[in-house]
This record gives structure tokens, C-alpha cells and sequence, in this order.
């Protein structure tokens, strides 16, 4: 059985058991969140299709960590003006396990 859930402006494949890391959510380490943007849950041959979420469907993730992504650098030049700039930036996000989903 799988789902694919939207969170973060993203879509994502998710089973029970699977780890995930997603765009920063609310929420400490060790709470459990209900995902409720499911569009599309698969048990086999029986798949349910949104228009776009299915209201009756839920997905269980429990939060496993907070924290950043490592260090992306963005350089910006401009030849022969002098003109340099370097920046760094880590993405907050979140890790979930995918406790159930449910139909």
C-alpha cells in the first residue's frame, strides 16, 4: 500500500516504514502530524484518485528530526565589472517516518 501526499508545495510516494525529509514543518521531535493532502492512495489493484485530495484519507507521520540541509553557494559575477558576490544558504527541512495511511 502506498500514498502520494503534497506537502511543501512537492509531491511524494510514501509506504509505512519509509523516511522522508520534506520542506520545515511545526512540530518537535517525536510528534505525531496527520498529513492530510493525500491525492492519490494505492492497496493493489483498488486505487483511489482525488479531485484533487481524497477527503476520507489520512496519512500518519511521526517528526525524527529538525534540522538543515547542507550548504548550497550561490556565486553571482559579472565579467569585467568587478561585480562578485558569494552566498551560502541551508534549507530548513524535516524528517518524517511514515507510521500508517489510511483510506
Amino acid at each position: 500500500m502506498y500514498a502520494i501526499i503534497r506537502t511543501g508545495g512537492k509531491q511524494y510516494q510514501v509506504a509505512a516504514g519509509d523516511i522522508l525529509r520534506v520542506e520545515k514543518l511545526k512540530g518537535a521531535v517525536g510528534d505525531t502530524l496527520e498529513l492530510n493532502d493525500v491525492l492519490l492512495v494505492a492497496d493493489g489493484e483498488d486505487v483511489q484518485i482525488g479531485t484533487p485530495v481524497l477527503d476520507s484519507a489520512r496519512v500518519t507521520a511521526k517528526i525524527t528530526e529538525q534540522g538543515k540541509a547542507k550548504k548550497v553557494l550561490v556565486f553571482k559575477k559579472k565579467k569585467r565589472k568587478g561585480y562578485r558576490k558569494l552566498r551560502g544558504h541551508r534549507q530548513q527541512f524535516t524528517a518524517l517516518s511514515i507510521e500508517a495511511i489510511t483510506a
